[in-house]
């Protein structure tokens, strides 16, 4: 299983730097990449027009540089499905949109962790690149890499703000991110 270069950095309260971006193509990531000066690039997908097979490719490109690891910006529904699919591409890490209540949260973190007695989440075993299609499907391995998946949250509504306390209570939440534009309009 590939390491996660965010995780690392988290455990060791380190800071990260990472770049958005709201394309697809992977040669954009190989810049990135080939910079050497971000530890994560973000996939901006709730604004960004992708499908299946360019999460692949966005997991393949980042696989290319060991001193980056990837994140992917989850459109607020289908929560889950999503999620599924890019961790499966090897986007290692989420930011979700728009969690307005602790219930959310807890489905965000649910969707990102293993369907295990100990992680009680909703992922299971899935044949994708992540885990080499079937060499680490349902490993120790895998289990553990979706326990290093950073979840991060975009609290970016009213509600979200006034419940802020409440959302980050919920266990595996690691990070997170505020976005101003939406919350002024609310």
């Amino acid at each position: 299983m590939r390491r996660n270069r965010l995780r690392e950095l988290l455990k060791a309260d380190q800071p990260s730097l990472a770049t958005h971006i709201h394309s697809s193509w992977p040669t954009i990531i190989e810049l990135v990449g080939h910079s050497g000066m971000f530890d994560y690039v973000e996939f901006v997908g709730e604004y960004a027009p992708y499908d299946l097979y360019a999460l692949e490719n966005i997991g393949r490109a980042v696989d290319l540089f060991p001193h980056m690891t990837a994140m992917m910006k989850i459109e607020q529904e289908p929560r889950t499905y999503l999620t599924i699919r890019s961790i499966g591409s090897g986007i290692q890490n989420v930011l979700f949109a728009d969690p307005r209540t602790k219930e959310d949260v807890e489905e965000c973190v649910r969707a990102v962790r293993a369907e295990t007695p100990q992680a009680r989440g909703r992922h299971g075993v899935g044949m994708r690149r992540d885990v080499g299609f079937v060499l680490e499907g349902g490993s120790p391995a895998f289990a553990e890499a979706l326990d290093d998946a950073v979840i991060a949250l975009m609290i970016e509504k009213a509600p979200a703000v006034e419940n802020l306390e409440s959302l980050l209570s919920v266990k595996g939440v690691d990070m997170v991110q505020f976005g101003p534009a939406d919350y002024s309009m609310s």
